[in-house]
């Protein structure tokens, strides 16, 4: 176990997960809203053992965090412009956002059917891991159907030996998972609530909540310029 809760001392730290990650071993780092597990994302058989560790199937794949908004477009294809816009406007931060994956990638994460879940997290050691080993696919570091962790001593008595190295960054500053909207369809919609409320999704593209429905009627009205930003 290492301590990055100091820029001026994780460097040892850093240096121990960016070779794990490297010999296809898995990490725990700590995130701005819980501890993750993390692998490389382009590391078929290092995703795998980050499911078996959490005790889930391939029909749950891991989002991909990264280190910068401009990786977007490397991952992802056919991104929307509102899509685009929530990204620059909550990037770094508990947000994450499901777009069509780039065909060309050569990566195995699951069951996405062509879809990748990605979001850049706001938390300097979690950056400065991910500015080192590129994208890397993390899921929250915790057994599936336990509370997710927010000290590291509660991923180690839960994942254990499956994870090559532990980064403790202390308590996690978020305590709440991030929001998740998909965009791979017509319209832009919550599938999980999170960190970022729909209202502060709303005040920068049209988002849908997880259970509302289209007004088709609506859409075929004019817009409203006092409810367009900026307008």
């Amino acid at each position: 176990m290492h301590d990055v809760t100091d820029a001026n001392t994780w460097g040892p730290g850093i240096d121990e997960a960016v070779n794990t990650i490297s010999r296809g071993g898995l990490v725990v780092l700590p995130t701005d809203t819980v501890y993750g597990i993390g692998a490389d994302a382009f590391d078929a058989d290092a995703v795998a053992a980050l499911l078996a560790a959490k005790g889930r199937g391939r029909q749950m794949p891991p989002p991909v965090l990264v280190p910068d908004v401009r990786t977007l477009d490397g991952l992802a294809t056919e991104v929307p412009d509102a899509a685009r816009a929530l990204v620059e406007e909550f990037w770094p931060g508990g947000f994450t956002i499901i777009l069509r994956a780039q065909p060309s990638l050569q990566w195995d994460l699951g069951e996405t059917h062509g879809t990748v879940a990605l979001r850049m997290p706001d938390h300097e050691a979690a950056l400065a891991l991910l500015r080192r080993t590129g994208p890397l696919a993390v899921s929250s570091a915790n057994r599936t159907g336990r509370p997710a962790a927010l000290e590291v001593v509660d991923t180690v008595e839960q994942l254990g030996d499956a994870v090559g190295c532990y980064l403790d960054g202390g308590t996690a500053p978020g305590g709440v998972a991030s929001t998740i909207v998909d965009a791979t369809g017509e319209h832009l919609r919550v599938v999980r609530d999170g960190a970022v409320s729909l209202a502060e999704l709303r005040a920068v593209a049209p988002v849908l909540g997880r259970d509302e429905q289209v007004d088709e009627q609506a859409e075929d009205r004019p817009d409203d310029p006092s409810e367009v930003p900026g307008g």
